[in-house]
């Protein structure tokens, strides 16, 4: 149902609205467009997030001290953080999503019906994203180039602290569009920063078709709660690092180390490790070293805080935290059994790892455990898009809908029924 002129509430109602709309008319040109086509906006974009590197850095300099001024976290100011190196994976991102298969026209295996009939599929776009994020203003390019390779329209709402820098670059997208002759509305940015906008861009059901938020579980639960449109929620990311009893006790410490120092505020970073007790003497001597280096916090049961520096005792709650910093909560257990539960009670769906020597364990972890992404020793770090060959992701879906886990290409298209016959009629 459209809604009418005298139905919005005030101007900027109307005016998302508008644009909305306008997304939309859009939506029905790019979903047209060939592979090479929308390869050559993701060309264009690349050249000119290069050229345009010291306007972006600049901008990006701004939020930075926008959130030391207003006391934002160091987990928050890593997410906002631009440089060189951080650009020049955004040019990495666009070249791999340029390279992926485009599923936009792919058509599944079909069948012959007994009437003559085949039946098959075709992947299409979902039509218009709306994506609302916090800080990592490189969400502003990857998502983008997926939604368009995908043959989407993106309306992108960031959070205030990254205004300038996405303004830098959502300039830089609607350049790039313009130089390959196509509309600047394929990606949108929503002009307004107040919550009253997200309200009402929540409602537009007749104009957008899904919703993606992705920063922190509040933002999260205020979308979905609010939302008339579809939404796919990427809640807390409370990654478990399990230590088995068969543990090669050299690559636990290793995946430890990586999963949690080499980028703690991340959603794949780990936020809990849970060590067999047939092991964990010998183990969290490791653990206390590694703590001690990098200056880990630890919340652990009775048993481990005993044994590590910087700990105490943890709560319930602790073990359902997601820290986003150099803290993490720590459980010995009997069993591999209590290993599994423990993981099931407190996980969020995100990523849990195993380390174990045992292919049966290991083999067995995969069956039990059914977050999104599984891992037998392998760094959670490698829960990513771009790490698990989708070229570069909008969200991680911990929704068991029809994506779950690192959203690519593929999962931000839909199946429409395919048939062909010769003139078959059913009841002439």
């Amino acid at each position: 149902m459209t809604m009418k002129e005298n139905s919005f509430e005030s101007k900027e109602q109307q005016e998302l609205y508008e644009l909305t709309v306008r997304a939309k008319q859009a939506a029905q040109t790019l979903g047209n467009l060939t592979s090479s086509q929308k390869n050559d906006v993701l060309a264009a974009m690349a050249k000119r997030l290069k050229a345009n590197q010291d306007q972006i850095l600049e901008a990006n300099r701004k939020d930075i001290q926008y959130a030391k001024d207003n006391d934002l976290s160091d987990a928050m100011v890593d997410r906002l953080l631009l440089d060189e190196a951080r650009v020049d994976g955004m040019v990495d991102a666009l070249h791999k999503v340029m390279s992926l298969a485009d599923p936009v026209g792919e058509m599944g295996p079909s069948s012959l019906r007994p009437n003559g009939i085949r039946v098959g599929k075709m992947r299409i776009p979902l039509g218009v994203i709306l994506m609302i994020y916090e800080a990592r203003p490189n969400v502003a390019v990857e998502a983008a180039a997926l939604t368009l390779k995908s043959g989407n329209v993106v309306i992108l709402r960031g959070g205030k602290e990254a205004w300038h820098s996405n303004q830098a670059l959502i300039q830089c997208w609607h350049d790039a569009l313009v130089d390959c002759g196509h509309s600047k509305e394929m990606v949108c940015i929503v002009p307004s920063q107040s919550h009253e906008a997200v309200n009402h861009l929540l409602q537009f059901r007749d104009t957008i078709d899904l919703v993606i938020p992705r920063g922190g579980e509040r933002l999260i639960r205020a979308v979905t709660d609010n939302s008339k449109i579809p939404v796919i929620q990427h809640f807390k990311g409370v990654c478990h690092l399990y230590v088995d009893k068969f543990a090669d006790m050299d690559k636990a410490e290793k995946l430890l180390k990586d999963g949690k120092v080499s980028r703690p505020g991340v959603c794949n970073a780990l936020e809990s490790l849970v060590i067999h007790k047939d092991i964990a003497n010998e183990f969290l001597k490791r653990v206390k070293k590694l703590g001690n280096e990098f200056g880990i916090q630890f919340k652990a049961d009775k048993d481990s805080a005993t044994q590590l520096d910087n700990a105490t005792e943890a709560s319930a709650e602790d073990y359902h935290n997601e820290y986003l910093s150099l803290a993490m909560s720590v459980k010995q257990v009997d069993s591999y059994d209590d290993a599994v539960a423990h993981i099931l009670e407190h996980s969020s769906s995100h990523t849990e790892v195993i380390v174990t020597e045992n292919i049966d364990r290991g083999n067995e972890f995969i069956r039990r455990i059914n977050s999104s992404v599984v891992m037998v020793n392998a760094s959670s770090r490698f829960s990513d898009g771009g790490e698990l060959g989708l070229g570069a992701e909008i969200g991680i879906s911990t929704s068991k809908l029809h994506a779950y886990g690192p959203m690519g290409l593929v999962q931000l298209t839909t199946e429409k029924y395919v048939v062909t016959g010769q003139g078959q009629a059913k009841h002439y």
